[in-house]
């Protein structure tokens, strides 16, 4: 347990890489989810083929096959970014897919009527989107957004096969200093169900209170 302890710098610093990774790419994936949700609901008929060309070629692909086509493409085009920003944006294009199935699910949840009413009184698509289809699709997305943001941060450790140093790196690292593969990977498990545990909670809590708004 002593070898722990003198390691237990660089694996705190690889799981605060695991919560930052997890922190910055889940937004991107909300946020880019959320617009190819809309443009799959757009009545413009190539933003619904953007909006379906991009889920379907991003949810059949690896996660890792997206991250390295970041890693090696960016380059090419001649954008140098960190390693660590091309995990970020790897996992929130492939996370992104995701939300859009999510967020696409949520809102076709929601009553016709109600979208046929706000059309009669004139109001223009932005405004049904923003101000009838999304506040009422919340309930219904708060779970499986949770599941998304679990499922980011265990993709985060795909950054061991990259190079950047998360939790999985670091207790890989610790690993094959010490010949400790039970104790290091019962650490990293721990890390990643303390983050798991954090989240549920933290959807548990969010849906009571959608429950109670309703």
């Amino acid at each position: 347990m002593s070898v722990l302890f003198d390691h237990g710098g660089e694996i705190l610093d690889g799981f605060y890489a695991t919560l930052l990774l997890t922190v910055c790419a889940f937004p991107l994936a909300l946020v880019l989810g959320s617009a190819m949700a809309i443009c799959r609901i757009s009545p413009v008929r190539p933003l619904r083929i953007l909006g379906r060309l991009y889920v379907d070629v991003v949810r059949n692909s690896p996660l890792l096959l997206v991250v390295v086509l970041i890693i090696f493409g960016l380059p090419d085009a001649g954008l140098l970014i960190p390693l660590f920003w091309c995990l970020v944006l790897g996992l929130g294009i492939y996370f992104g897919a995701y939300v859009c199935e999510t967020v696409r699910s949520g809102i076709r949840a929601v009553d016709r009527g109600q979208v046929e009413a706000a059309r009669a009184i004139g109001l223009p698509f932005r405004r049904v989107v923003t101000d009838v289809l999304l506040p009422q699709a919340f309930r219904a997305m708060v779970q499986p957004l949770g599941t998304i943001l679990i499922n980011t941060a265990l993709g985060s450790a795909l950054g061991a096969a990259v190079g950047v140093a998360e939790l999985t790196l670091e207790t890989r690292s610790f690993n094959l200093e010490t010949a400790e593969p039970i104790l290091a990977f019962a650490v990293a498990a721990c890390g990643y169900l303390a983050i798991n545990l954090v989240v549920s909670l933290a959807v548990r809590l969010i849906e009571r209170k959608a429950r109670v708004l309703r």
